[in-house]
């Protein structure tokens, strides 16, 4: 699985230089042509090998930009528990 970035994000880059893999890209290589960045799917890792939880969440500025599943790591919305 990976980390998906919502329309939330604000494009601000805090993510893209935390990323081990540079799994994110910015909001002009989006390939969905929205105006935020974007999860690579395939490229992300969710930090594994690399840290406790993912980097990128952890670094970002705005609540509920960057998530992740239940059953991946610890279940958390950019640093808060996500309800089942």
């Amino acid at each position: 699985m990976s980390v998906k970035i919502t329309d939330a994000c604000i494009c601000c880059g805090a993510c893209v230089d935390e990323c081990p893999v540079g799994a994110i890209l910015d909001d002009s290589e989006n390939p969905e042509g929205e105006a935020a960045y974007y999860v690579q799917p395939k490229a992300c890792v969710e930090c594994e090998g690399h840290y406790d939880a993912p980097a990128c969440a952890s670094q970002c500025p705005t609540e509920g930009c960057i998530v992740y599943s239940e059953g991946n790591k610890r279940g958390m919305l950019a640093g808060t528990p996500v309800a089942a």
